[in-house]
């Protein structure tokens, strides 16, 4: 069992628990679950309406929210990833506190399509609890959707900030 330091004591599995409650109450957030499953959960999943999730139209109808998070040894605060995923467009949102591109600071934004990704950009850091930083990249993802650019039938995410 592994706690999540500064966090209230949280267990992985705890927070995920919190995870699945808070988007079981977003609205546009459908079929909830847990993957590979309740009983060993790694993530959260969540079928989006998209209409519903971010107050008005979208190029597609149906989207689906992966989100993990994780806490490793050494590190004072957690790990990680929060997608936004579009299976009829092969594309994936994400913003990812991890150590993966140390270039970019502990947090990044990343744009993936057809499995590869395509545009990264730093995003800010956010040391909070991660029920308050998951909130916070909910609220983000409509804005960042928008910034989403096609050209040639690829997307590039070139006006993103990393202070949104």
């Amino acid at each position: 069992m592994i706690f999540l330091a500064n966090r209230d004591r949280y267990t992985q599995r705890t927070l995920l628990r919190e995870v699945h409650s808070r988007l079981s109450k977003q609205a546009g957030c459908e079929n909830v679950r847990y993957h590979p499953s309740s009983r060993r959960p790694r993530y959260v999943i969540a079928d989006i309406d998209t209409e519903s999730f971010l107050s008005q139209s979208y190029d597609v109808e149906n989207a689906r929210l992966e989100i993990r998070f994780w806490y490793p040894i050494g590190v004072n605060h957690e790990y990680y990833r929060i997608n936004w995923i579009e299976p009829t467009r092969n594309l994936m949102l994400g913003f990812h506190q991890d150590p993966d591109h140390p270039k970019l600071g502990p947090c990044h934004i990343q744009l993936n399509h057809e499995d590869t990704a395509v545009d990264r950009h730093d995003a800010v850091f956010l040391d909070a609890h991660p029920l308050a930083a998951l909130d916070k990249r909910l609220q983000q993802f409509p804005a960042a959707l928008e910034t989403i650019r096609w050209q040639d039938g690829r997307p590039s995410l070139p006006e993103w900030s990393g202070t949104e």
